[in-house]
């Protein structure tokens, strides 16, 4: 029983000296890490809405709805709005462009953990090259890929959505 509770003990400290190593890793990381992210969705940003220089969040309470995207004169060329949808095994998490006359610019797979060599090919350019100069009505006409049809169906239906909501929000703004 004594050497029961003993290993118990050194279970306990083995436990605490861990929790505590990993929880200062945390603390000295966390800013790079935000910063990083920072700079990826900066960089789908601009990719998405590639004649915008600079993007404007705008806010409903605490939930981001889309980006509005500037040119060097200070014009809007379009918003950006990030997309999510049920894959076949995984949240498949989009970025998307639109001009101000509902074109879809171009569409970028920000994260997916969807199965390699079949979903996952939802993240090549190929596919994503489908979405470009389309209407948002015509998001629907875009082929899926072979093999696997509910994750490009996802992105599909996904972004479809989010850009008939984000095209009602600027109508309604104006």
């Amino acid at each position: 029983m004594r050497q029961m509770a003993r290993y118990g003990f050194i279970l306990m400290v083995i436990c605490v000296v861990a929790s505590g190593l990993l929880a200062a890793v945390n603390a000295l990381t966390k800013e790079k890490i935000v910063a990083q992210a920072r700079a990826e969705e900066e960089d789908s940003l601009r990719e998405v809405l590639p004649g915008a220089l600079r993007f404007e969040a705008v806010n409903s309470a605490d939930q981001l709805l889309y980006y509005k995207g500037y040119d060097k004169q200070g014009r809007l060329v379009g918003v950006a709005f990030k997309a999510s949808g049920k894959g076949y095994s995984s949240q498949i998490e989009t970025m998307a462009g639109m001009s101000l006359n509902g074109v879809i610019t171009a569409i970028k797979v920000v994260s997916h953990n969807e199965t390699p060599g079949l979903g996952s090919r939802v993240a090549e350019p190929e596919f994503a090259a489908l979405f470009a100069n389309r209407n948002v009505g015509q998001l629907g006409q875009v082929q899926a890929i072979t093999g696997a049809t509910i994750s490009s169906r996802a992105v599909i239906n996904a972004v479809q959505r989010r850009a008939e909501e984000v095209r009602g929000l600027l109508n309604d703004a104006k």
